[in-house]
């Protein structure tokens, strides 16, 4: 089968293609153009470009099939609705909030222009009166909301309006998850990616037909919406995806985490988001939940930076206007310290006008390790 390119940017074309690419007849090419000679399996839906948290560029080719096992076993977790588009259509996130919408037989509503408060409120006064509605936000589009309804009812009134909103792309700070639970957000914390069509696991819980595996502190999934493979690359695909003797297919996610014996999962941290700091690995990962733990540095992202001394050392970015700073990187500072050693501390906090995110609404980690150096 030959796939058609469609402009991610433009979530109503994504919307209205959907349906064909869904029965596995119209495959889509979102975020690239794919060559002449370039085709798919029967019962590709989409293929998707992402360099996910890894930063090399993939193309991740996923069935008809694969999308909606994730779509059903999602509506068995949470139940069928409408569903609001806040996210790009271009990602596996925005490509889901549209189909599970479709497939419960309720037309998806977009989002108009930029993430902003008055666009939020509007497109969720277009939803249906008789119909459960969710949505899918990352933290810091949760965040944007929760400041809004501090002072404004019509938005905590929209927030709490919705019988769950997943939140995923990242971790969620807990001072972020209780501030949701006071307004009375109905939040769901998903895990996953595009290689599992999305999230697969809510709030620690596997879906329906999902399996987890830890091997060598590696977090390992199988289901029946893993992805394909990645198109054009059939060694990556071997690495990524491995097959049991069994004949179960895992995909090998790169996070490091555990699976308690009730089936419950932890992630905590990329196994390659580690640096080197006097001889002794520190996860970022961990370093950054614990300093989100501090008012104040909730939506702080935390990098290495090469270090003369120590070879390297983790740094803290937060966006200006958070308020003492000086006072909140001697807590950081001492907390790390406590809780993780004294190896782990940052040595350094910096102020930037604006975090830099990339279009999945993600800190761009690599452009602030950069701006560390300079």
């Amino acid at each position: 089968m030959r796939l058609h390119p469609i402009d991610g940017g433009d979530a109503a074309a994504v919307r209205d293609a959907l349906p064909a690419a869904l029965d596995g007849e119209h495959p889509l090419a979102l975020g690239f153009d794919p060559a002449p000679a370039e085709v798919v399996p029967d019962g590709t839906a989409v293929v998707i470009a992402t360099s996910g948290s890894s930063g090399i560029p993939k193309r991740v080719v996923l069935s008809a099939a694969a999308l909606r096992s994730s779509a059903e076993a999602t509506a068995a977790r949470i139940g069928f609705g409408q569903w609001m588009l806040a996210l790009p259509a271009a990602y596996i996130a925005g490509v889901q909030v549209l189909g599970r919408s479709l497939l419960a037989g309720a037309e998806p509503v977009l989002l108009d222009g930029r993430f902003t408060a008055d666009a939020f409120v509007r497109a969720t006064a277009a939803l249906r009166a008789d119909a459960d509605r969710f949505t899918s936000f990352v933290p810091a589009q949760l965040a944007t909301m929760l400041d809004a309804a501090e002072s404004r009812a019509d938005v905590r009134d929209a927030l709490t309006s919705y019988r769950a909103i997943l939140i995923g792309g990242q971790a969620l700070p807990a001072r972020l998850r209780d501030r949701a639970a006071e307004v009375g957000v109905r939040i769901v914390r998903t895990y996953g990616s595009s290689e599992t069509a999305g999230g697969c696991v809510y709030d620690g819980i596997p879906l329906d037909g999902v399996h987890l595996a830890e091997v060598d502190g590696e977090v390992r999934i199988s289901g029946p919406m893993l992805a394909d493979g990645y198109l054009g690359d059939s060694a990556l695909t071997a690495q990524v995806f491995q097959t049991r003797d069994d004949g179960t297919r895992w995909y090998r996610t790169g996070d490091a985490g555990t699976v308690a014996p009730d089936g419950r999962l932890d992630i905590t941290g990329r196994i390659d988001n580690v640096i080197i700091s006097g001889g002794i690995n520190v996860s970022l990962d961990r370093v950054e939940r614990v300093v989100r733990s501090i008012p104040g540095l909730e939506r702080a992202v935390v990098v290495g930076m090469r270090d003369d001394r120590w070879g390297e050392t983790s740094v803290i970015v937060l966006e200006a206007g958070a308020g003492d700073v000086e006072a909140m990187f001697e807590e950081a500072r001492a907390l790390v310290a406590a809780e993780i050693g004294p190896h782990a501390r940052p040595s350094q906090l910096d102020v930037v006008p604006e975090l830099p995110t990339l279009a999945s609404g993600k800190p761009d980690r690599e452009t602030l390790r950069r701006m560390a150096r300079d």
